[in-house]
């Protein structure tokens, strides 16, 4: 498959695709003609790489996860469950701390507004 094919089947665009390969994620084949040339297993790959970037995973966190990318073994791969656990974590430190921001900014409106409502009232 076309490198055109395989992005519009993946849902992204032919630059990520080589992006993928520049970050060392993938290896896609040649044709004769020199195109890239997408198999079945290529696909596979790209589309577990785009759903972990899509679930927060940096390249390089993907690349320490190679194994959790090919269609080698029939089970889970080895340590994904850890590494998702991690990920995980870090989204909740990471929703607590907006929270916490979320809440700053809601009080000080609310004191601002009373100020304004104060002053309104003393004109």
């Amino acid at each position: 498959m076309h490198a055109k094919e395989a992005a519009d089947l993946l849902g992204i665009s032919q630059r990520m695709l080589r992006h993928y390969e520049n970050e060392g994620l993938m290896v896609v084949g040649r044709a004769a003609n020199g195109y890239r040339h997408y198999t079945p297993a290529d696909l596979r790959r790209a589309a577990r790489i785009r759903d972990f970037i899509a679930t927060g995973f940096s390249t390089r966190e993907i690349r320490a996860m190679a194994a959790c990318l090919s269609d080698d073994g029939a089970g889970p791969c080895s340590g994904g469950i850890d590494k998702l656990t991690q990920k995980l974590a870090h989204i909740d430190r990471l929703r607590a701390d907006l929270d916490a921001r979320r809440a700053a900014v809601v009080d000080r409106l609310g004191e601002l507004r009373a100020a304004l409502d104060k002053d309104a009232l003393v004109d």
